[in-house]
Order: structure tokens, then C-alpha cells, then sequence
């Protein structure tokens, strides 16, 4: 059975979204308005701008929770489309018991989908699942979305093996009618490869199984010459922003990316934003998607 047949489905999830977006966010033409013309002339593509950042469950550098300025720094890079690393819902004192995801996605008035990688019961009965995970947040409205299973090694099991459990996290957002597929992922973040290894295989057979225009967010935890992430880059480009982003404060590492398919996607510029409001930086791209587009 293929990776993509075990993926779990969270209808719920995409519900809340597309009543999010109903209820609160701007029309994503309006939002985009100031990259509303794609450059190159007719046929170009259209502009999305995406960016991903591993919140650190809401912490700092000084590593207090404080929401406000991460909400802060979400605002201030005017991205359609963010994928979120390390996102609680209701999973401990250290984020408040809160739902990062949803708090996240209401204060910046966008769609939410969160894929959780681990879901565990709740310590006293009648109260939400404890949940960790990845995010994605979009001006665009999100027509589906589903959460994969990937080969991890359980922070949560004491003696752990690899095995697949979920937390890829994959939307299609419609730009202006034309579907895009938006993967986010949080690679094994140990010394030894082999996990990641796995991981990557996982990823490209599930990205494989899809069409069109694709944009892979995520925390690699791993650089842009690491041996174990060369097969992403045989159907994938990098966007490369030309700074580190690992640790926030004084980077020397560059573990987080922006990729996107070789056909479909182009990438106009990308770069690193200045900020300790987590412990890496967040990496952004102004991106110009092309296909055929549905209707809406």
C-alpha cells in the first residue's frame, strides 16, 4: 500500500478553514493587489509570494511565548501562503494550552489547515487533544487538504523505530481559479541522516502522485548540499535567499526552504527576513505559477 493510500484525512479541519475564510479573510485579489500583474508580459504566470517558518511553538529567542510579536512577524511578510513549523494546539503550559494554528490564522484574517504529527489524549476527560504539528495559513481558498504519513522516529515513544506516522501536511489553494499544490514538512532533526533519508523518498513518491504547480515549504533541518537531500532537487528547484536562517540570532545555517517544482513554478526572488521572534528565521519568495486554470 502506497504512502498516499495510508494518508489521513482531516475534513474537519478543511471546514474550519473555508468557514475562516467565509467569515473573515479578504478576497485574495484584493490582499495580492500590489502583485496583482505578473512581470515577463502575457503568459508569465501569476504572482504568489509563500513563506515558511518553524514558529518554535510560539517562543522566542529569549525564549518567551509571546504571540503578539510572532503575530507580528507573520504580518510583516505579507505572504499568500505560509507553511508553519512546530505549531501546538492545545499541547502544554509551555504555548498556553492555546491553538497556535487557529489564533494564528484569525488574527491574520487567513484560511487555516493543520496536520498534526502527533495527536495524544487529552489529560482530563472533555478537553481538546493535545496536538504538535505543521500549519499552513493562505489568502487563498483552500479546496482540500491532507495530512500524510512519512517515516518518522517518535519523540513521544521511549524506545522508537522508524515507522510512518503523519504530519506532511498538503493543501491545493486556488490562485485565480488555478490549483496549487502546498506541501508542508518538518525533517528528523538528528546528527544521523538515515531518517531524513527515508523521509525524502517518502516525500517525493507522495509529490509525484500529483500535477501542476508545486511548492514545498518546510524545516529540512538538514543544508542545501546535504547528501540526503539530492533527490529533491532531480524534480524540485531551490529558492535560494543567499542567508542563513538557523539560529535566528547570529545564523550560520541555512535548514529552511522554499522549493517548487521545475515545471509550473518560477522563482522571482527569495530572501531572509531579520528577526528573533523564533529561533530561526523565516526564508520568502515571490514566486510566479503557471498552468491551466478551473474554474472557481
Amino acid at each position: 500500500m502506497s504512502l498516499r493510500r495510508r494518508s489521513a484525512r482531516f475534513p474537519q479541519l478543511l471546514l474550519s478553514a473555508s468557514l475562516l475564510g467565509a467569515l473573515l479573510a479578504p478576497p485574495a485579489a484584493a490582499a495580492s493587489a500590489h502583485r496583482s500583474s505578473p512581470s515577463g508580459g502575457s503568459g508569465a504566470g501569476l504572482p504568489l509570494r509563500v513563506a515558511t517558518y518553524n514558529i518554535h511553538a510560539g517562543a522566542g529567542m529569549d525564549g518567551a511565548f509571546d504571540l503578539d510579536r510572532q503575530t507580528s512577524e507573520l504580518r510583516s511578510l505579507d505572504a499568500d501562503v505560509i507553511g508553519l513549523q512546530e505549531v501546538d494546539r492545545h499541547w502544554g503550559a509551555r504555548s498556553e494550552w492555546r491553538d497556535l494554528a487557529g489564533e494564528l490564522a484569525r488574527r491574520l484574517r487567513m484560511h487555516v489547515s493543520f496536520a498534526p504529527i502527533y495527536s495524544l489524549d487529552p489529560a482530563e476527560p472533555g478537553a481538546p487533544r493535545a496536538e504538535y504539528g505543521v500549519a499552513v495559513l493562505s489568502r487563498h481558498r483552500i479546496v482540500s487538504a491532507e495530512n500524510h504519513e512519512i517515516t518518522r522516529l517518535s519523540t513521544q515513544d521511549p524506545n522508537p523505530v522508524p515507522a510512518p506516522a503523519p504530519g506532511f501536511g498538503e493543501v491545493v489553494v486556488r490562485v485565480r481559479g488555478l490549483p496549487v499544490h502546498v506541501y508542508v514538512t518538518h525533517l528528523d532533526y538528528r546528527p544521523d541522516p538515515a531518517v531524513r533519508v527515508a523521509q525524502v523518498a517518502d516525500t517525493r513518491r507522495i509529490m509525484a502522485e500529483d500535477r501542476g504547480p508545486q511548492i514545498l515549504l518546510g524545516d529540512f533541518n538538514a543544508e542545501p548540499a546535504a547528501p540526503e537531500l539530492a533527490p529533491l532537487w532531480r524534480e524540485l528547484t531551490d529558492a535560494d535567499p543567499g542567508a542563513p536562517t538557523f539560529p535566528a540570532q547570529d545564523p550560520v545555517k541555512r535548514i529552511d526552504f522554499v522549493a517548487v517544482s521545475k515545471d509550473g513554478v518560477g522563482v522571482r526572488r527569495a530572501w531572509v527576513p531579520e528577526s528573533v521572534a523564533s529561533d530561526h528565521r523565516a526564508v520568502i519568495a515571490d514566486l510566479l505559477v503557471r498552468g491551466r486554470a478551473r474554474d472557481r
